[in-house]
């Protein structure tokens, strides 16, 4: 199975307002491990940012007027993205930004939902902590997950701790339920897309520094943890 965790800013949070893009990231997993293959881009939005957006995000309007507008990467994005199964938090938000991009761009292009299902953690992790706080920080202290360096919320760093709290929330289903349809509180069965590849996808493999920016994060969730983080120990099963 082949998954793209991704996270996006944008100019603002209503995209009926006219709000775009500024960022996308996505990290990859195959069968549930990373790759250490990633895609991200900022992107030219073609208007301002809103203030509460620059602060949460620390990118200002000037950083981004070289930066590519989002039908120049559309098709490398897309080739990225095609036939895994994307998981993001909070889905509704970046993908309704996403397929209004994707409008823009060209009729052509379709909707995410035509090139991808998707798994929403926000609602997933409601389902399981009813009554609690899941934003991303909220799972990160909960799941023992190491967020010290996310100073403002960017796109790389965000889908790299979304990855991290994605298998800590589901962990048991490795042993228990290969095709992801684990059972819920209660014993109820948990309905999940299934992942039809177009075609078989194309592993590039980590470069040494990669790598070692890798071991680096797997170190800190270690410490975080106090024993071995959860991506520790699937990286000791390889």
């Amino acid at each position: 199975m082949r998954q793209i965790v991704l996270d996006t800013e944008t100019t603002g949070l209503e995209v009926r307002q006219g709000h775009r893009l500024i960022e996308i990231a996505c990290v990859e997993m195959i069968e549930r491990r990373p790759t250490g293959r990633h895609y991200q881009t900022y992107l030219n939005p073609d208007r301002a940012i809103d203030e509460g957006a620059r602060e949460v995000t620390g990118i200002a309007d000037e950083f981004l007027l070289d930066k590519p507008r989002f039908p120049d990467i559309v098709q490398e994005f897309l080739a990225f993205i095609d036939g895994a199964e994307l998981i993001i938090h909070n889905a509704t938000f970046d993908v309704g930004f996403l397929d209004a991009e994707l409008a823009l761009a060209g009729a052509q292009y379709g909707r995410i939902s035509d090139h991808c299902p998707v798994l929403d953690t926000l609602a997933m992790a409601r389902e399981r902590y009813p009554g609690q706080r899941n934003s991303l920080d909220a799972l990160c202290k909960r799941l023992g997950v190491d967020n010290s360096a996310r100073d403002l919320h960017g796109g790389l760093i965000d889908a790299q701790l979304l990855a991290d709290v994605y298998l800590a929330m589901t962990s048991g289903q490795v042993v228990l339920d290969l095709g992801f349809e684990g059972k819920g509180e209660g014993g109820a069965r948990k309905a999940v897309t299934p992942v039809v590849l177009a075609r078989r996808p194309r592993v590039l493999r980590a470069t040494e520094e990669e790598l070692g920016e890798h071991a680096k994060r797997l170190d800190a969730l270690d410490k975080s943890a106090g024993g071995q983080s959860v991506w520790r120990k699937q990286e000791a099963e390889i």
